[in-house]
Formats: structure tokens, sequence, C-alpha cells
């Protein structure tokens, strides 16, 4: 099975590690077999036509050729979601199974609006942090979840998501409003829900992803480290490309752009709700 890889830049995190992640899951059945690149790496300086010398792959002129020419197609460009409108769409008109690598817009409006189009040519897809697939989020029990505190590592600016995805993997896509509870050093957030529910998530720099949750009956479930998400991540990401089951429901992404883009917004006027329309 072939996958293309479309990126705004190849030499990066994802792009270089994705190729032998998806070989060793799927018993070398997937392989990278075609890539595009926009612009070299404005970082380590590195072409399109170096990355694919280096990695085997096959340098393509343009995205109609990686669509062309892949079963399926991965969308990267994971620290530039501004990218991510342009380079999805083509793909997301294909038909074909496509993933669009975390953070998928800097907007709800512009996630709703690929979506939009992803929707109306039939192309599976979805969108995700790995952290959703950490061996504890997925066994969690979601129902009757009341509140949830959250703390990880990292800036709000990239890693936020790494806290809002499990939150509403657990609580769901309901979201009414966030507020900013943190410090200009220490950002916070509180989530709050349609039906009164609420979760507050820190990003203080160091330490594990750590989840508290709350239910309803008064059960406590604490998640003091998130494991396996990645390669869980990968596991799944391979069955989707084999059978085309959609991992992420459209809406939660659409859920999780309105917490970031509002949040952004809340944590430079701490106290203050902002309504996610």
């Amino acid at each position: 099975m072939k996958i293309g890889f479309i990126d705004y830049y190849l030499d990066e995190w994802h792009a270089n590690n994705y190729p032998q992640l998806f070989k060793d899951a799927s018993d070398g059945e997937i392989e990278v077999a075609i890539a595009y690149g926009q612009i070299p790496s404005p970082i380590t300086g590195m072409t399109s036509e170096a990355w694919c010398e280096k990695f085997g792959v096959k340098l393509a002129a343009s995205i109609e050729e990686v669509v062309e020419q892949s079963d399926a197609i991965v969308v990267l460009s994971p620290d530039t979601p501004e990218q991510h409108p342009a380079l999805c769409k083509l793909p997301l008109a294909s038909g074909k199974r496509v993933y669009v690598d975390k953070t998928f817009a800097t907007s709800k409006k512009i996630a709703e609006e690929i979506f939009e189009n992803a929707e109306k040519h039939n192309t599976p897809c979805f969108s995700s942090s790995a952290l959703r697939f950490s061996t504890e989020i997925k066994a969690a029990d979601k129902k009757g979840i009341d509140f949830i505190s959250a703390r990880g590592p990292g800036l709000f600016s990239n890693y936020a998501i790494h806290q809002v995805e499990p939150i509403v993997t657990l609580m769901g896509s309901e979201v009414r409003r966030v507020m900013g509870i943190g410090t200009e050093k220490n950002p916070g957030l509180a989530i709050d829900y349609k039906d009164g529910r609420r979760a507050v998530m820190n990003t203080l720099g160091g330490g594990p992803f750590d989840f508290l949750v709350k239910y309803e009956d008064g059960r406590s479930l604490h998640i003091p480290d998130c494991s396996n998400y990645f390669p869980n991540f990968i596991t799944d990401l391979v069955d989707f490309f084999r059978t085309g089951d959609v991992k992420v429901a459209h809406a939660e992404t659409i859920a999780i752009m309105g917490i970031l883009e509002k949040g952004a917004c809340a944590i430079k006027e701490p106290g203050k709700w902002f309504d996610i329309e």
C-alpha cells in the first residue's frame, strides 16, 4: 500500500519518523512511496529533493501527483497548521483515505470548512493528537464524567492540544466557553460544557501529562502519566489506511480547534469567559 506525503517542508520529526513506523506497524505492507514538500526546511535548509533521496521516496512535482499516485495520503505540516487549508484541498477532494497531522486548523471556522470539503467528496479523514490514543485514555470510562483536572508540559501555543484532545475524547464536543485561569508564565484554561460539566488544564512547562477524572457518582480516576500513545496511534493509523475506519469524529476535532482558538485569547485576559461560537 503506497502512502503519499504532502508537507509544507519535509524535514521535520513526523515526516522523518513516520516512514519506518508505518513499515514496522504493518509488517512492511504499508510504505511511504511519494512525497511533496512545498519549500525547503526553514530550520535545516534541507530541500524536498534531498529528503526524498535520503528516505528512498519518489519526489513529486505537485500535490496533484501525490494524490494520483497514492493509495492513501498523509498531510503533514504539524507545526504550520495555517498551511492546511491549501495543502488539504486536493487530497480531501480525492475520495482516498487522508490523515491530517495535528494541529488541524487555526480556527473552528477553518476546521469546519476543511471538513466540508472532505464530506462533499466522501473522503474518509481524521486528525488527532497522539495523546488520545494513550493506553489509559483509551481504557477510561467516558460515562458520567463531571470534572477533569489536567496538566502537562510544553508551551500553550503548540502543546495545549495534547491536553485538550484527551479532555474532549473523554467529555465530548459540546463545549460552551473557555476562561484563562493561569498566569503569563503558566497559562491555563477552564473549559465549560453546555450541560454544566467542566475541565481545567494547565501548561506547566515540564513533567508528564497528568489527568484527574471525577465522576458524578463520586468515583475518581487518576492518570499520572500517559503511556504508549505514539505506538497506539501508529497502530490505529495503519488500521485506518487498511480499513477506512475513521478514528476521530469530525465534531470532536472542530470542538478542539474552537477551544484552542478561543483559549489563545483567553490566556491573555484571565478571568474573562470567551464563548465558542
